[in-house]
C-alpha cells in the first residue's frame, strides 16, 4: 500500500447508493455493498449515466458519515460526470468539494482482499500516519483500467482530510 498526498478539484458523481456501516459490511451475510455493486455492474447501469467524464472509470464513494468509520454512511457507486444534467430514475448525484486527500494505491490483488485489507489499515491510522485529520465528508475508491483483471486489481483509495 503506497501513500501520497493529493489535492483534487470538485468531483461530480452520478450513481446508485445504499446506507450501511462497517459492522454490517464485515459480515458477508449482512453487508449491503456487494449487492449494490452487483446491481450496478450486472445491470450495466453506467451506460445510463449522461455526460460521463471517463467512461469505464468507477467511483465508490463513502459519504454522509454519521460520525466516524464506526457509524452509518452512504455508499455510492457510479461515474464522474462533466455536468449533472437529468438523472436517470433511481440514480443520485454527489458533489465532492475540492479538498486534500491521503491517497493509497493498493494491489495488485483479487477482490475483495485488495480493497478490504487497506481499509482495515486505514481505520487504525493516526492523523500523523494519514498526513492530517480525516474530514469524514467523502472518501472514495477509484477503479480504472488497472482493475480490468479481477484477480490482479490495482485501485486508489482517497481519504478526505480536514484543511
Amino acid at each position: 500500500m503506497q501513500k501520497e498526498s493529493a489535492s483534487l478539484p470538485e468531483i461530480k458523481l452520478v450513481g446508485i447508493s445504499v446506507r450501511t456501516n462497517n459492522k454490517l459490511e464485515i459480515d458477508p451475510n449482512t453487508g449491503k455493498i456487494f449487492g449494490i455493486v452487483q446491481k450496478y455492474f450486472h445491470g450495466q447501469l453506467a451506460d445510463q449515466i449522461q455526460d460521463r467524464k471517463k467512461p469505464g472509470t468507477t467511483f465508490c464513494a463513502y459519504t454522509n458519515y454519521e460520525s466516524d468509520h464506526n457509524g452509518d454512511y452512504t455508499y455510492l457507486i457510479g461515474e464522474e460526470v462533466n455536468d449533472f444534467g437529468t438523472l436517470p430514475e433511481g440514480f443520485e448525484k454527489l458533489s465532492i468539494p475540492a479538498q486534500a486527500y491521503a491517497k493509497f494505491t493498493n494491489g495488485p490483488g483479487p477482490m475483495p482482499e485488495v480493497v478490504r485489507e487497506p481499509w482495515f489499515k486505514i481505520w487504525n491510522m493516526s492523523a500523523q500516519d494519514l498526513g492530517g485529520e480525516r474530514s469524514y465528508q467523502t472518501d472514495f475508491e477509484l477503479y480504472d483500467e488497472r482493475a480490468a483483471d479481477h484477480e490482479k486489481i490495482v485501485l486508489d483509495i482517497f481519504i478526505g482530510l480536514k484543511s
